[in-house]
């Protein structure tokens, strides 16, 4: 599959339920707060860690019928994390 196919699904997906959301743990106690003004939020069942978004990251890929390895979601550009099955 070319990457520029596989960047504009993902890259999509990513623009549309994660850019410029609040990204929270089901469980926090700012999500009815937040929700209660509208506010644009990502709903996680476990902590928004970047382990845990590259997580997502690879499931939705996954899901999309992506044959992915690996997904890396860099914090720095010297900094990482990953996730891979």
């Amino acid at each position: 599959m070319d990457f520029s196919d596989v960047s504009t699904v993902i890259k999509t997906w990513i623009d549309v339920e994660l850019d410029h959301k609040m990204l929270l743990n089901t469980e926090d106690p700012l999500v009815s707060v937040l929700q209660d003004f509208n506010q644009p939020c990502y709903l996680m069942n476990s902590n928004p860690t970047a382990e845990n978004i590259a997580k997502i990251i690879y499931e939705y890929a996954h899901s999309q019928s992506l044959e992915v390895s690996e997904v890396r979601l860099w914090e720095t550009p010297n900094s990482f994390a990953s996730y891979m099955t």
